[in-house]
């Protein structure tokens, strides 16, 4: 996962470098930031998927072929989700602000689950 992170931010012109005293985390906060995005988002469309598991490929083999449309569009509204949710988030909120964004995410999720159940 952070292999895939790393090859997007170079392409969008971001600094990978980590830090020396904490090699987990990014040397520019940018990047640290965005890769604790990365993760929310990544999360956030796995639970996604795994509430809707007869959308999704039911074998090896199927899974590794090609996305449905019903795999892309949900895809695609997680991923509307995460932006939106960050989209309001101001740059003076710092990590405080992104934690509390993807703690909103997780909120949402679990309310969404319960009102299924």
């Amino acid at each position: 996962m952070r292999t895939a992170f790393e090859a997007w931010a170079q392409r969008e012109g971001h600094i990978t470098r980590r830090r020396e005293d904490k090699p987990e985390e990014y040397l520019v906060y940018e990047t640290q930031r965005r890769w604790v995005i990365w993760q929310a988002a990544l999360t956030h469309g796995a639970k996604t998927a795994a509430d809707a598991p007869s959308k999704f490929a039911k074998d090896a083999e199927a899974a590794s072929g090609p996305v449905t449309q019903d795999e892309a569009a949900v895809r695609n509204r997680v991923l509307n989700e995460v932006l939106d949710a960050f989209s309001e988030l101001d740059e003076a909120a710092g990590m405080e602000g992104v934690l509390k964004v993807i703690q909103g995410l997780k909120k949402k999720q679990k309310e969404t689950a319960d009102a299924k159940a």
